[in-house]
Formats: structure tokens, sequence, C-alpha cells
């Protein structure tokens, strides 16, 4: 009985240990939404110091614009609550890459997805993991 207690304390934490992560220091940020409270969205970015934020609605029309700061990252709240509702596209583009990101805006709250829709690196930088054989 003992040994069976032992090894599923071992397995907890194996399985809490896995679905931890630290944010590693990599130079490439990563956005993490932190709240979602009815139309204000809580988010923030780790690694990158400046950014330029823009959301954009359906027809490509900028309905948002703003440069952000921060000293070792960026947390940053913005209000829905004028809003249509309707799906928009946060882009977030720092010196290294620019990322789109969808938000969805309901009569209830705002939902902004952390997986990006796209991520397009600028002239002199790669996405990690990738290699290009040039002859």
């Amino acid at each position: 009985m003992k040994k069976i207690l032992k090894l599923s304390l071992v397995a907890v934490l194996l399985f809490t240990g896995i679905s931890t992560y630290a944010i590693d220091g990599n130079g490439d940020y990563i956005l993490h939404v932190i709240k979602e409270n009815g139309n204000e969205v809580v988010f923030g970015l780790n690694n990158v110091t400046k950014a330029k934020l823009v959301i954009y609605d359906q027809d490509d029309t900028v309905i948002y614009s703003e440069n952000a700061s921060g000293k070792d990252g960026i947390l940053k709240k913005i209000r829905f609550d004028n809003f249509p509702v309707g799906t928009y596209i946060l882009e977030i583009e720092d010196n290294i890459k620019t990322t789109k990101h969808e938000i969805n805006v309901t009569d209830t709250k705002t939902v902004l997805s952390s997986k990006a829709l796209s991520s397009v690196y600028k002239t002199g930088f790669s996405a990690q993991n990738t290699s290009v054989a040039v002859r």
C-alpha cells in the first residue's frame, strides 16, 4: 500500500512538472492572456520592451493603434466596450517580427486568442529550429 502511495505521489509530481513551464529568454515573445473579464482583456508580452499594437476590423480598417513599452515586458489592458460585435485582429510588431492574433467580441465577453494566426519575421531574423540551405 505504501509503495502505491509513493508511486502515485511521484506520478503527480511528474505530471505537475510537465504541465508547468518557465518563460525562457529565447528572445521571442509569447502573448499571455492574463484576464478576460467581460469586454476587458489583460495580456502580457514577455521578452519585448517596445512594440506597436494595432487592432484592425474585418475590413482592415485601423480601429486602435499604440506604441507600447515596458522595462521587462509589456502588460496591456484594453477595453472593448465600444467595439461592435465581431472579429478583430491584434497585430503586434516588434524589431524581430509581426504577429497577428484574433479577437472575438460578443455582447457579453471578449476573447483574445493567445495562439498566433500568423508570424512574419523581418529581414535578418529567422524562426528558431528552422534551417535554410544557401547554394
